[in-house]
């Protein structure tokens, strides 16, 4: 749950702190990894697990995903440390899967199961019996039974007991990908169809026993910030208040104190990324294709090729906010690194894209910029005591991106400046669940003529996987910082001098003919 300090964040905050600490002090990375799990958890006695032992292998193989390694085979002997020298390296991509499942993590999470809690009254109406079309459901000892074998899950006997004495249990996971990328492997443990997943996420947000997680750049990131080369952050619109204690207007001073060079925020890419949808739109709808599909959210794009290939030419060719923040800054400032500072694990994978990868170099998440944060002692005293600096250059419309609504709006507005005329119609959904269903509709050609805005988290990005405030407080602050731009309309930016030299770069995306 963002936004409330639980056990399992505690523990990814502890291991990317480690992760960065690591990468700032320098030394010998092979015994520093060795030793990282006995500092997170001394002792001898477990903290969240029964065993101290389970607790400190759990968490070497988070630390080793924080590294951007594989987890270990466990059927054979191998040390925590091993395959540390090729993530040492600077240039390393990152390599699938994404998203990964730590077996002993597991708690085996009953699936879809329907079971008869302590709250039962033993009441002689008996409803759930006179619902059930199986006659799963058996009174004894007082309390109602419901046989395994017998139930179909139906959920008729949930409906009509009066005192909610009857759950359906499901596995976490499973019931928050929207993909249905998540099923049992014979042990009962979870397992991910990496064919499925669009790499979201939200299972790992879901998973309440920190059993799945992922791969990090954190280390890579700070061994190019060390480096001659300058490092440039690129804030996702979703960033304002993400940080405690951090203003917009400390943001920059922050990341400088991290090492980058400099931070901009990636809503002005927002802005050229509406620019390039609303023409994209204008020339491609209702003529070319019945609907067209944003392009900014990698999972949503990912699910459209996966599930609705015959939509796959539907997809907007702009090209996302992200990739066009980066090359204006690559075209400002040759020969530089970009990173990625977003809530979304999606945008891993989007940067490993060979028309993707020349652009953007690392991307972290800001639950990963927040380890940075403490492992360089950057406190409330150290943030109060930094200038103040205009962290600016969006439009209202362009840092709206941050929540569901906001691209589709955005185009809309755009569009109403470049073609007064032309009527243009939207629909929005949030959630791989919602936007399924409205592909659903596209298809059985409910939406000719719109506009359809997917994102694969609910409620936008502000619910991304790698965020740390409630979605909800998330999107408050998103909103009034938007206030606060300097113009409204995307077509008013600055930045749409930098279009041509973007769209002239070599990797372009280009529909399939």
């Amino acid at each position: 749950m963002r936004g409330i300090k639980t056990g399992k964040t505690d523990i990814r905050h502890k291991v990317f702190t480690e992760i960065a600490r690591m990468a700032y002090e320098g030394g010998d990375f092979r015994k520093t990894l060795e030793d990282l799990p006995y500092r997170i958890f001394p002792g001898e006695i477990g903290t969240y697990r029964d065993s101290i032992f389970l607790e400190r292998a759990v968490v070497g193989e988070r630390l080793r995903l924080a590294m951007g390694m594989p987890l270990r085979r466990f059927s054979e002997y191998s040390q925590l440390s091993d395959g540390i020298t090729k993530s040492v390296a600077v240039e390393k991509y990152y390599e699938p899967p994404l998203i990964n499942v730590i077996k002993f993590a597991c708690n085996q999470c009953p699936d879809n199961v329907v079971e008869v809690t302590n709250v039962c009254q033993g009441c002689f109406e008996h409803p759930c019996m006179s619902v059930c079309p199986k006659g799963a459901t058996q009174f004894a000892q007082g309390r109602m039974t419901i046989d395994p074998e017998k139930c179909i899950r139906c959920g008729r006997c949930i409906k009509e007991c009066k005192f909610s004495a009857i759950v359906r249990l499901e596995r976490p996971c499973r019931k928050a990908c929207g993909m249905n990328a998540i099923s049992s492997d014979d042990y009962g443990r979870a397992k991910i169809d990496q064919d499925k997943c669009t790499s979201c996420g939200q299972c790992l947000v879901a998973c309440p026993f920190g059993a799945i997680a992922e791969k990090s750049q954190i280390f890579q990131t700070i061994m190019a910030i060390s480096g001659d080369i300058p490092v440039f952050a690129a804030l996702a619109p979703s960033y304002v208040g993400q940080f405690p204690d951090v203003s917009p207007e400390k943001i920059r001073p922050v990341f400088r104190k991290l090492g980058f060079t400099n931070a901009f925020e990636v809503a002005i890419g927002a802005d050229l990324c509406t620019l390039q949808e609303a023409n994209d739109f204008l020339k491609e709808v209702p003529g070319k294709h019945s609907f067209m599909v944003t392009s900014c959210c990698p999972s949503w794009c990912d699910m459209v090729e996966k599930m609705f290939p015959e939509f796959k030419n539907n997809i907007s060719v702009a090209l996302t906010p992200m990739t066009l923040m980066a090359r204006v800054i690559k075209d400002r400032f040759p020969n530089s690194v970009v990173v990625f500072v977003g809530p979304c694990n999606a945008k891993k994978l989007e940067a490993c894209r060979l028309d993707v990868r020349h652009d953007v170099d690392f991307v972290l998440t800001f639950e990963e910029v927040l380890g940075m944060m403490e492992a360089k002692g950057i406190t409330k005293e150290v943030i109060d005591a930094m200038p103040d600096e205009e962290m600016g250059g969006g439009s209202e419309n362009g840092r709206n991106f941050a929540y569901s609504g906001g691209v589709a709006n955005a185009v809309v507005e755009a569009i109403k400046r470049i073609d007064p005329t032309r009527e243009i119609k939207i629909a929005h959904a949030d959630g791989l669940d919602e936007c399924h269903k409205m592909l659903m509709m596209a298809k059985a050609g409910k939406f000719n003529g719109y506009l359809l805005e997917g994102m694969a988290c609910p409620g936008g990005c502000v619910a991304g996987a790698g965020t740390l405030r409630d979605p909800a407080d998330a999107k408050r602050q998103v909103e009034k910082n938007s206030r606060e731009a300097g113009f409204r309309c995307s077509v008013d930016t600055a930045y749409k001098k930098y279009l041509p030299l973007v769209e002239n770069r070599k990797y372009t995306r280009k529909r399939q003919a």
